[in-house]
């Protein structure tokens, strides 16, 4: 686990007109993280209120940071211009697939319904082999593999239909 920032007191900011980061936080010594929005999530606390996944905003040349939600707000009783008690680690590769992202890949690949048609034993095995991968190219061709078997098998059916 990679702290990015350990027991830090931080600032709540509050920058009206900027939609979901309108309240946010900078994490400081993290512009050498290199990644783009949706690829680089954190997992910790804040103000001991556990949070996870996360997605890190990148500003070019600049430190990264994380949108706070009204959700966050009310739990640790904060509003913009208090200070919060932050730890955060960066999610690795492997953290970072969840089955939910599987899932939305199946569906936008149009292979979605016949994942679903799978036996609860061939879906386990699926998402597990992909999940297991320790690189996101690795996952990313294991996906494609996939995607591929359950296209033909959707091919299959359009054909018996027909």
């Amino acid at each position: 686990m990679e702290y990015i920032v350990k027991d830090k007191k931080l600032e709540l900011k509050y920058e009206p007109g900027k939609g979901a980061w309108t309240y946010h936080i900078q994490i400081p010594n993290t512009k050498h993280i290199i990644g783009k929005w949706g690829t680089l999530k954190v997992s910790g606390t804040i103000d001991h209120y556990k949070i996870e996944r996360i997605n890190l905003f990148t500003i070019t040349g600049q430190d990264k940071l994380i949108s706070i939600n009204n959700n966050i707000r009310k739990s640790i009783n904060k509003k913009g211009g208090d200070t919060v008690t932050v730890t955060l680690y960066l999610l690795t590769s492997t953290e970072e697939i969840s089955e939910k992202e599987i899932l939305d890949t199946f569906k936008d690949a149009g292979v979605l319904e016949a994942f679903k048609k799978l036996s609860e034993n061939e879906k386990k095995e699926m998402t597990g082999k992909i999940t297991s991968l320790t690189s996101e190219d690795k996952q990313v061709k294991m996906m494609l593999k996939y995607i591929d078997q359950l296209s033909k098998k959707n091919d299959l059916k359009k054909t018996k239909i027909l």
